[in-house]
């Protein structure tokens, strides 16, 4: 026949081997909880009703995860060297490579001064636009108190 799609058959996990359970096979434990709990076999169902930890006992998949078995599958992270230089050959967004080294090379008491001068700057435009903010208050205020009290209407 030609190669049309393979079967595909609902398998369930063991709850306690971590093994495949195929259609037909293994038992449903439910707890008085209600929860339920699918086993392959009966070995599994009692190993679980003991309380054994599946990660001690060497035939279950928690094992082999937990003693790193089965690692040829999985292939390693290869650690990346850093290079040092590279971070200082290249241009970092708008600033240019020049521009970087110069502002690296230049002395504590210059940038603090910069830092400074700006910090002025910025505190004069907020204190200008707060200015302006109360004098716009203010006349709005006085416009206010020379319009004529309006008489509330309505029944008396």
């Amino acid at each position: 026949r030609g190669g049309g799609a393979a079967m595909v058959i609902k398998t369930e996990i063991c709850r306690f081997s971590g093994i495949k359970i195929y259609p037909g096979r293994g038992t449903r434990y439910y707890r008085t909880d209600t929860q339920c709990f699918l086993f392959l076999k009966g070995k599994c169902r009692t190993l679980f009703n003991q309380r054994k930890k599946p990660s001690k006992i060497a035939w279950t998949f928690a094992y082999r995860k937990a003693h790193k078995k089965d690692q040829a599958g999985v292939s390693t992270k290869r650690k990346r060297r850093n290079l040092k230089n590279a971070a200082g050959t290249r241009s970092i967004g708008a600033a240019s490579l020049e521009v970087i080294q110069k502002k690296r090379a230049e002395k504590p008491e210059v940038r603090q001064a910069a830092r400074d001068a700006a910090m002025r700057e910025v505190k004069e435009r907020a204190k200008k636009a707060k200015d302006e903010r109360k004098a716009r208050a203010k006349a709005a205020a006085a416009k206010q108190s020379k319009a004529p009290a309006s008489k509330r209407g309505g029944r008396r």
